[in-house]
């Protein structure tokens, strides 16, 4: 008999392996394709990289303006594409560097009047975008996604805290 619980239990654990193997390739997969699409599309209709996008929609959500550090961090990439990242919204005037008061040595940056311009008609389509490659989920199974994956996700910043 214990023979066969060990059976079975390894049975369940594989099986369980593999279901959440199967589950992180197809969100993994559904991300990337939707990435892609928005890629493509960002560069077509307003000549912006996926980054140069997300860059610009953290600077929108602190209008106070980020440090390179704190950008660095949110987006996950290193300082130094930030650094590119922003030295070309720069040239576009998109984004402006801001010294800090306290420390000569910092900046910040933030969108310029044009950059939130911008980013207000970018953000509008980007929002379109998303609706289109979505619009055969249901309002339902939109909100059971959400609720199963902001589990995960608790899961997951739980498991980060041990």
């Amino acid at each position: 008999m214990e023979d066969e619980e060990q059976l079975d239990l390894a049975s369940r654990l594989t099986q369980d392996h593999h279901q959440s193997l199967k589950l992180w390739l197809r969100m993994l997969s559904c991300t990337v394709k939707i990435e892609n699409e928005i890629r493509t599309r960002l560069r077509a209709t307003f000549g912006i990289t996926l980054p140069r996008f997300d860059l610009m929609a953290q600077l929108e959500r602190y209008p106070q303006g980020l440090r390179m550090g704190e950008l660095s961090k949110r987006m996950m990439v290193t300082g130094g594409n930030i650094t590119g990242i922003t030295d070309q919204l720069e040239q576009e005037k998109l984004v402006v560097r801001v010294a800090d008061p306290k420390d000569g040595r910092a900046y910040s940056v933030k969108l310029t009047a044009a950059g939130r311009k911008a980013f207000a008609i970018m953000a509008a389509t980007h929002e379109e975008w998303i609706a289109e490659l979505l619009q055969d989920v249901s309002s339902n199974d939109k909100a059971q996604l959400i609720e199963l994956l902001s589990q995960m996700k608790k899961h997951l910043n739980a498991a980060d805290e041990k």
